[in-house]
């Protein structure tokens, strides 16, 4: 019996046409990092305090410096047992009945009540622009900053579920054509929202189709390489999301306006459109909805391009799950290894989504100069896909797994108690942690499927997956709700997460070397000797022939 596998083995398993393929589903990869850490530059908050109308007229007319009308309009408050300028307080006088020179810089106002800002804010942006300083997003409204990130994760989780049923009913290019058309519409329609809450609306709808099309094109490429390559290339496609990590400070450093960044994110969306014609659909979609005919005609065009001949047909391909049992989400949970995976996966999925967004948020709060942190924090993404490469085959995945969240763990505890003075100490440190979570998020990926049986995968890589989500929703208000506090404390709460995820993945089977389970009891009980069916088959020609001769032996 033949299987869409033996076909691809004859047509080339990453032969010239997958490698194109491949080529423009990782530029896919790229402008979905400005969609999902955006929010850095999008969205930073740059120094400000208390707008006093008749202060800014005085400093116009005596040319004051800022520094001059800021001692002027806001006091002095004490923060982590420092005294420094409020930004959301500031004194109570009018200045217009108490007549303002400007010899007045010199007042003594240490004694003077003070109140909320009343008329507004100054920045101290040097001409950038983002949508906290447009909409005014400070002080007692500075959460709406962490809305507008959890908003973008709230489509990433409706996303997931909506086109991956997209993809499975109606294939994989009529999904990302969809997702693209989406993101395209939504991303232009963001970068002109008049306000706040068409902004959030926008958001969501971004996120919905950003995270559909990037997860139908990952499925897509997986399903048109040999089975020794997926891995690979699905390593190597997350590593282009880092090159597009790398590109978005450089394009926000020249952009200075956040609606114009918007726009540069969204436009490559534009030119993904000519995917529709330029990359076939799935043959193994095609063969799951009986459309073998057309399945062939794909692979034959694959062969063709890889310089290849095909020499079987799809007339006797086997459906190699045909009579998988149907998946439920109690199978998830029902049986005691099948539970203990399903809670330990969640767990880190949920780990990787908090930690990984909150590393990467806190650059812009973190007081440094935000587009060389953050260059130099995407840089150490980068030896993280080949880390894994490196280990995975050698020393297996339970391993590498539990180490890189546990130096990711370690390392946020560690920087946050080292001091500001200690900087690039504290920045390699810190880098460190960032390079265990990159390597640990994508390690979730893979190692998720290799624990699930084949009938219940699909199901259980999407339910698990949904809980990193889940992390990105809570990861900008564990951020800077708790930066408020203590700046350092969101690193003691990541570091403690990330060293429990570690812990738990000790506790999960090495998969290195099994064959990938087909049953549950292929999980409930892994050192049952599984049969073989070819050597079944073998063994049962065997006796027949065996038989024969006897009977032979017999009738002589």
């Amino acid at each position: 019996m033949t299987t869409f596998d033996d076909i691809l083995e004859e047509a080339g398993k990453f032969g010239r046409c997958q490698k194109r393929i491949f080529a423009l589903l990782c530029m896919v990869s790229m402008p979905w990092a400005g969609v999902y850490v955006g929010i850095v530059f999008q969205g930073f908050t740059p120094d400000h305090w208390c707008r006093d109308s008749a202060v800014v007229e005085m400093r116009q007319a005596c040319g004051w410096s800022l520094a001059d009308s800021r001692r002027l309009t806001v006091p002095l408050v004490n923060s982590s047992g420092v005294l420094q300028q409020s930004s959301c307080e500031q004194y109570k006088v009018d200045w217009n009945s108490t007549g303002l020179t400007c010899d007045t810089q010199e007042l003594d106002l240490s004694g003077v009540p003070v109140s909320m800002c009343k008329d507004g804010w100054e920045y101290q942006n040097e001409g950038r622009k983002s949508f906290v300083t447009e909409f005014d997003l400070v002080c007692s409204d500075g959460w709406l900053v962490d809305m507008y990130q959890s908003t973008l994760n709230v489509g990433f989780l409706a996303g997931s579920f909506a086109f991956g049923y997209f993809a499975d009913r109606f294939g994989r290019k009529v999904s990302f054509l969809m997702s693209f058309i989406l993101n395209a519409i939504s991303g232009f329609a963001l970068a002109v929202a008049p306000n706040y809450i068409s902004l959030l609306v926008f958001r969501t709808i971004f996120g919905f189709g950003a995270k559909g099309g990037w997860m139908t094109s990952y499925v897509l490429l997986t399903e048109i390489v040999g089975v020794e390559y997926r891995r690979t290339v699905g390593i190597l496609y997350q590593m282009f999301f880092s090159v597009g990590v790398l590109i978005l400070p450089l394009l926000a450093y020249f952009i200075t306006d956040w609606r114009w960044l918007q726009v540069t994110i969204t436009a490559p969306y534009i030119l993904f459109l000519s995917y529709y014609w330029l990359i076939p659909e799935s043959p193994r979609w095609l063969i799951s909805q009986n459309n073998s005919s057309r399945a062939m005609e794909i692979t034959e065009s694959m062969a063709k391009e890889n310089k290849k001949k095909l020499t079987r047909n799809l007339e006797t391909l086997t459906d190699e799950e045909g009579d998988s049992p149907s998946a439920s989400l109690l199978d998830l949970v029902r049986t005691p290894n099948m539970r203990k995976h399903t809670f330990i996966l969640m767990f880190n999925w949920f780990t990787s989504g908090v930690v990984y967004q909150g590393l990467i948020m806190r650059v812009g709060i973190a007081g440094g100069d935000v587009y060389i942190d953050f260059l130099i924090s995407g840089l150490v993404e980068f030896p993280a896909a080949f880390l894994i490469l490196f280990t995975i085959e050698r020393i297996g995945r339970r391993l590498p797994f539990a180490s890189a969240n546990i130096v990711a763990g370690t390392s946020c505890l560690v920087t946050a108690f080292i001091p500001d003075s200690m900087f690039w100490f504290k920045m390699v440190v810190a880098c460190i942690g960032r390079l265990g979570i990159t390597m640990a998020f994508e390690m979730v990926v893979f190692v998720n499927t290799e624990l699930y049986p084949t009938f219940v995968r699909n199901l259980g890589v999407s339910v698990c997956s949904t809980l990193c989500d889940v992390g990105g929703i809570v990861a900008p208000f564990l951020l800077y709700r708790l930066a408020v506090i203590w700046l350092e404390l969101p690193l003691i709460i990541f570091g403690v997460v990330a060293f429990i995820a570690g812990g738990l993945v000790l506790l999960l089977p090495e998969t290195r070397g099994v064959p990938l389970p087909e049953t549950i009891d292929d999980i409930e009980f892994p050192n049952r000797k599984k049969e073989n069916p070819l050597e079944n088959q073998q063994m049962k020609k065997l006796l027949k022939s065996k038989l024969t001769s006897n009977k032979e032996t017999r009738s002589v």
